[in-house]
């Protein structure tokens, strides 16, 4: 579906030199290395993380598979065409969202943009009332759809977005920050809606996001992109056991227990009364939470996985080298 060969993307700037005869004549130029000898493929069907700090090539990468920048070196090819050719049919078979973009019309309502898109790409009358109607019933927004873009909130914003990019039912989709900016309602509301959407039709899905908790959610295998390079390819939980040696137990305490008692179990990683949170190695987990259970008088108990966010710094903080190519 996705295959990429020694990817590499150079931006060119111009450097001023405070003369105009150098400036027009004799121009200086420096480098930026956006994506350097980036190698990998996706197969069908896949859901695939894609992250990494700002600034690491993420974008790019993406903008690349999608046709909209030409790669300075390297090969790609999506869909069995190289993308920068941009025939239509390979566009009727993509979609490109970002969260930080708009594509509706700002002062007309979403429905009259889903039209546009209709006519755009072709989609018969049957298709396209069939697929918006399930579209915005996975997303329960059907009432947002005749009201003008503008007196939408961004949560409603984003809903409409991915409504009028999916209508054409693309069989991949690059998600770019979709979650951006929304509150924990919406940002579930939208992960819930992008699952059900990859699950109905199939589709091969890459996802950038840094709320990592949406690639946690969403995708079981994780490319890691730092510099312009590939620094991990494989799966997600592969990643959270190499990093994540330990449980958190947090307990909601319902007496103050003594110093003693808790020192004895361990250094919290946090305690104000009457939370209290211990880190403890995935070996030791069931002695400790009998020691708990033993020393302590609480009326909750949970165990919690390292966060993925605590996972990935742990990554970034481990010296290593670009990961070859599989």
């Amino acid at each position: 579906m996705i295959s990429v060969n020694g990817l590499t993307k150079i931006y060119k700037s111009h450097i001023r030199q405070r003369n105009i005869v150098k400036d027009v004549l004799f121009r200086k130029f420096k480098e930026h290395t956006a994506v350097r000898k980036a190698s990998f493929s996706i197969p069908q069907g896949e859901f695939v993380g894609f992250i990494g700090p700002n600034g690491a090539g993420k974008t790019t990468t993406l903008k690349i598979l999608a046709g909209i920048l030409h790669p300075t070196e390297g090969s790609v090819s999506v869909l069995g065409q190289n993308p920068f050719d941009k025939h239509h049919e390979f566009l009727r078979q993509i979609a490109f969202i970002m969260g930080q973009r708009n594509q509706l019309v700002w002062d007309l309502p979403a429905i009259d943009s889903f039209d546009i898109q209709k006519a755009v790409y072709q989609i018969d009358s049957k298709s396209f009332e069939s697929t918006k109607n399930t579209l915005l019933e996975i997303l329960k927004c059907a009432d947002l759809v005749n009201k003008p873009v503008k007196t939408l909130s961004l949560g409603e914003r984003m809903k409409m977005e991915l409504i009028n990019g999916l209508l054409y039912q693309p069989k991949i989709v690059f998600l770019d920050e979709p979650t951006i900016g929304l509150d924990i309602f919406s940002q579930e509301a939208i992960r819930e809606f992008i699952r059900e959407y990859q699950q109905m039709y199939k589709a091969t899905v890459i996802l950038t996001s840094h709320y990592l908790e949406d690639v946690k959610r969403l995708a079981k295998r994780l490319i890691i992109i730092d510099h312009g390079s590939i620094m991990y390819d494989g799966s997600l939980k592969n990643i959270i056991e190499q990093y994540s040696t330990e449980k958190r137990i947090k307990i909601t305490l319902d007496e103050l227990p003594k110093e003693q008692d808790i020192v004895s179990i361990g250094q919290p990683v946090t305690y104000t009364y009457p939370q209290l949170v211990f880190s403890v190695k995935r070996t030791h987990l069931p002695e400790k939470i009998k020691q708990i259970a033993k020393q302590l008088s609480f009326s909750d108990l949970t165990v919690e996985d390292v966060s993925i966010e605590e996972v990935i710094r742990r990554f970034f903080k481990t010296p290593k080298k670009p990961q070859k190519t599989k």
